[in-house]
């Protein structure tokens, strides 16, 4: 395997127990890693580098808990995060826990995959039903800006804010997303956390609203932190939020939003994430990119898009306070 010259740094979790798998995983657990499979032909793919520690090690059982013609998610026995992990066609949404292969939905590469089905996941490859993916290459999930200003930031903040006026908010007229943006932006990490535990799991679906709202949250503080000066700050609130959230994500909400916010945390983000962010530093065009973001999912998109929008107001305004002390002190 090719080794990538930057790799994403976990923040250390909390493990709990996970409950067993059911099914067809629970037999596959009973065969031996080395047993021979039937499976297709190989075909190549790409991998997020957070998913090294369980592609490169031995393989594990797995099952699928989600099918759809353009992904494929797959609940591992990893023993640590992301556990989750999604094969994905080349024009889906492509997650940081994605592997994706050299073939679209229209191909249908995924065809004959059911929800419930045996699949492994080690030694380099993903095996499950007839799709049998060797990594090839990896990609980076973790969006690098480089220096940015502050006054280029509070520009990107406006474009965006902008580019996502109007769209549809899974958690509309809810009062903790708003309360957790702006104690966020007034870094009171007790109220962020609180409102923050409120909203996990809050919703439908595999990646419910509040989970996609602390994702971009999450990112969005973890990247511009490192790229802004003075942004220790918000450093330290990604931290202790990211710490708060995925603490108990698994007995909270979905297994593919657990390992999400995990992701979110260690500041790995979606490749259509990562486009908004390099947009609000200036490297793309924030109209385009909004529109890649909205268009994922039924709101997923709209969510991450909020707490996006939340993380980069938080880290502009906590840089100005701290660069005013600084000034003060001089």
């Amino acid at each position: 395997m090719t080794a990538v010259m930057r790799e994403p740094v976990a923040l250390p979790t909390r493990q709990r127990p996970r409950p067993p798998l059911a099914g067809p995983a629970r037999s596959a657990a009973s065969v031996q890693p080395g047993a021979a499979r039937t499976a297709g032909p190989v075909i190549p793919g790409a991998a997020g580098t957070g998913l090294r520690h369980l592609l490169d090690a031995p393989r594990v059982p797995a099952r699928v808990i989600a099918a759809f013609p353009s992904a494929v998610y797959l609940e591992t026995r990893a023993p640590v995060e992301p556990r989750v992990l999604a094969v994905a066609t080349s024009d889906a949404v492509r997650l940081p826990n994605a592997v994706v292969i050299a073939a679209g939905s229209r191909d249908r590469p995924l065809e004959g995959i059911d929800e419930g089905a045996e699949a492994w996941a080690g030694d380099g490859h993903v095996e499950v039903g007839p799709l049998r993916v060797r990594v090839r290459r990896w990609w980076d999930p973790s969006p690098a800006l480089g220096p940015l200003s502050l006054a280029r930031l509070d520009r990107g903040v406006r474009d965006l804010e902008a580019a996502v006026t109007g769209s549809r908010f899974g958690l509309a007229g809810h009062p903790d997303p708003p309360l957790l943006a702006a104690r966020c932006a007034a870094g009171d990490l007790a109220g962020a956390v609180e409102a923050a535990e409120r909203i996990v799991g809050l919703g439908p679906g595999l990646t419910p609203s509040g989970d996609d709202v602390l994702a971009g949250l999450l990112v969005a503080l973890r990247t511009l932190s490192s790229s802004v000066q003075h942004g220790g700050t918000a450093g330290w609130l990604a931290d202790w939020l990211g710490a708060a959230v995925t603490a108990d994500a698994d007995t909270r909400t979905t297994t593919l939003a657990a390992s999400l916010l995990h992701c979110a945390a260690a500041g790995q983000a979606s490749a259509e994430v990562a486009a908004v962010l390099r947009a609000v530093a200036g490297h793309e065009q924030t109209a385009p990119a909004a529109r890649r973001l909205l268009a994922a999912g039924h709101t997923s998109g709209a969510d991450l898009a909020f707490g996006l929008l939340a993380g980069c107001r938080a880290v502009l305004a906590l840089a100005l306070a701290a660069r005013k002390d600084d000034r003060a002190t001089a």
